[in-house]
């Protein structure tokens, strides 16, 4: 019987978007309890079922509005599916929206705490990891300062630290991650580099087929919302290359 960490079965998400603009929170509410707010429906994911065995390294591909960055919050936790669900087996270290847990007012050593708990982390877990997360940052005494001070560089310095503290089962990675200067980012791709040594396995939303086949060894393709297409990374490149040349 095979190990799988990553079960998404019959996974739709439902989207309503204003058809018409909203100025302020007071009209959105009195339109909603007169019944005069007005939305259409988006279905951003359509019956979505694939699994990902223990130590596969997944491309996820697919145009703009696809799918992929919603696909990854359902499986991470963030979002939960209208319909289907999403099983992960293990520890998940989420590389999505970094930081976007913190509070602005608070310094970097409280958001250490405050973001490692919306992450599942225990407070003993921080403590452990406290210096780790500040070494690595690279933040020192900015470490007490409040993070509206911050650049958006150190946020995502830190938002980043904090999320790969922890040795994941399952990596979860979108390409647009952008976590400060070039060698940080090189010491950031080391550590990613390091977790998938270590057997982690890996879901990467990527345009790029060349950096799917440097990191991958299987794919799927979304398109508008549906999986398209699934199986051996060079396969599945080659097809959405076709895809992308008939466009």
């Amino acid at each position: 019987m095979k190990d799988y960490a990553v079960e998404v079965n019959h996974v739709s998400m439902l989207f309503h978007l204003n058809k018409e603009r909203v100025d302020n929170v007071k009209e959105y509410f009195i339109r909603l309890v007169t019944r005069k707010l007005s939305y259409t429906e988006f279905w951003a994911l359509k019956d979505v079922s694939f699994k990902v065995e223990k130590g596969d390294r997944v491309g996820i591909m697919g145009f703009n509005g696809a799918g992929k960055s919603t696909l990854l919050k359902v499986i991470a936790g963030v979002l939960k599916p209208t319909q289907g669900k999403a099983k992960v087996q293990g520890v998940i270290a989420p590389m999505l929206e970094l930081g976007a847990g913190f509070d602005m007012n608070y310094s970097g050593k409280e958001n250490i705490y405050l973001y490692g708990a919306t992450m599942g982390f225990s407070r003993k877990f921080i403590d452990e990891k406290y210096d780790e997360i500040v070494e690595f940052s690279e933040l020192g005494d900015f470490i007490n300062a409040p993070l509206k001070s911050y650049s958006s560089g150190m946020k995502s310095r830190l938002g980043f630290a904090i999320a790969t503290a922890v040795k994941p089962d399952v990596l979860i990675l979108d390409e647009v991650l952008s976590v400060g200067d070039a060698s940080f980012k090189e010491k950031s791709e080391q550590r990613i580099l390091d977790m998938m040594k270590d057997g982690a396995t890996v879901l990467f939303v990527s345009h790029n087929t060349d950096r799917v086949k440097k990191i991958c060894n299987k794919a799927i393709i979304l398109t508008k919302g549906q999986l398209v297409a699934q199986g051996e990374v060079n396969e599945i490149c080659d097809m959405y290359e076709e895809m992308v040349n008939s466009k």
